[in-house]
């Protein structure tokens, strides 16, 4: 084995967890790695020090991935939608502005965002633009001037005041009664696009306070105020700032997670870093860190992200409190249509259950109305899980707790969450 296939064996998983966050189709995706594999093999005698390897092929990586949709979007094989943050960071807008421009564009109207793509991104003059839409200069010009005149309404009716005092809305100190009831209508689909175990949407000028309630006393513990900050980017790859604000501490733990950069597309959301402090020391986690971060914020196959579009796909059926899953890793399904009777008020759900493989430590359900927000979350524990902590099992400390079955494997519900979406 030569030295670029050793240097190049020690790195190949990082550079292809840098590509699969960048491109969502897989089969392009793998096209690209050999395209930056080979690229790297005939230019490595170009490499000064070997101690660079990492930082240089992932280079070579970040613009085959810029290469990729640069070509698809000039073959006009992508819509606008479709066109990466990257070349949206390249625009005329500016650096830094990307994530929150491309806010503004998704209010506009078809016309409107293709017209400003072709001129703005495309760097297309007037007569290129005519003959490309078969219209006559002038119109372009005037479509040119209505669709940057209606951005520039739809930007200053998004900004917001920085300044806006944050009130956090009161949570019960006991958690209200509620009752679950099993409706047998179809269930329905559902655009979900909070982050997983956090209830905020990782969007722009997003908020929100959620608190945790212990089972079986249904006392408040943790509450969390959660804001959108601003954008972000990890290693090339773009998303905002999520920082989190512990307003009431009672956990247990001594890591305190101070903020997160999260991406949001139109199919995936997922963590890319994760920012925490351990006691004195505080330390950052990004999506290239390798099981360090993806044994505890990794989410679907591969890390690509949890699905936001939510529907009934069959591959976890529930029974009452039994439940059986596919054998494959990370399983996301809706199991049942819900009525929750929570604070006096009815609740049409979907029980979206999350469940990483057959055995996992971990599961939760999450009941979603059609708006995609969390009416109520619950989490449940495998019996044996952390025993050689505890001492007892979970159904040893926790004998009057609900529990499920998955899969023959005991499940003992643990703690519930909610947020002020429905106080």
């Amino acid at each position: 084995m030569n030295d670029f296939e050793k240097l190049l064996e020690k790195e190949k998983s990082t550079v292809r967890r840098f590509v699969f966050y960048r491109l969502q189709n897989r089969a392009d995706a793998e096209d690209v790695l050999q395209e930056i594999f080979l690229s790297a093999y005939t230019k490595f005698s170009l490499l000064k020090k070997e101690s660079s390897f990492k930082a240089w092929i992932l280079e070579i990586a970040r613009n085959k991935c810029n290469d990729y949709y640069r070509k698809k979007a000039l073959q006009n094989e992508v819509s606008f939608d479709e066109v990466t943050d990257k070349l949206l960071l390249d625009g005329k807008w500016g650096v830094g502005d990307d994530f929150f421009v491309r806010e503004i564009m998704n209010k506009l109207c078809e016309q409107d965002r293709f017209i400003l793509y072709l001129y703005y991104w495309q760097d297309l003059p007037y007569n290129k633009i005519s003959n490309k839409l078969n219209i006559p200069v002038g119109t372009v010009k005037s479509r040119i001037y209505n669709a940057k005149k209606n951005f520039k309404n739809k930007y200053s009716l998004t900004e917001y005041d920085n300044g806006e005092k944050e009130k956090m809305k009161q949570f019960p100190k006991i958690l209200y009664n509620y009752k679950i009831n099993k409706n047998e209508d179809k269930t329905f689909s559902v655009k979900w696009e909070e982050l997983s175990g956090w209830f905020i949407v990782p969007k722009l000028k997003e908020k929100l306070s959620w608190a945790m309630y212990d089972m079986p006393s249904r006392k408040r513990g943790c509450v969390y105020d959660m804001k959108v900050t601003g954008n972000a980017e990890i290693h090339g790859v773009k998303g905002v700032e999520v920082v989190v604000n512990e307003a009431l501490r009672s956990c247990k733990s001594n890591i305190l997670y101070s903020s997160f950069i999260v991406q949001l597309t139109k199919d995936y959301c997922r963590y890319l870093a994760v920012f925490r402090d351990d006691g004195d020391v505080k330390k950052c986690l990004t999506f290239l860190d390798g099981k360090d971060f993806t044994s505890i914020w990794g989410l679907g196959e591969e890390n690509c992200g949890r699905e936001t579009n939510i529907f009934e796909k069959g591959e976890i059926v529930r029974k009452g409190n039994n439940v059986t899953c596919l054998n494959k890793s990370y399983l996301v399904d809706i199991v049942g249509r819900y009525n929750i009777l929570l604070n006096g008020k009815s609740y049409d759900t979907v029980c979206v259950m999350d469940i990483e493989c057959r055995g996992c430590d971990v599961i939760t359900e999450q009941f979603l109305d059609q708006n995609g927000k969390t009416i109520l979350w619950r989490r449940y524990n495998r019996d044996d899980w952390a025993k050689n902590i505890y001492g007892k099992t979970w159904s040893e400390m926790l004998p009057e707790n609900e529990t499920l079955i998955v899969d023959n494997i005991l499940y003992v519900h643990w703690y519930d969450c909610i947020t002020d979406y429905i106080l």
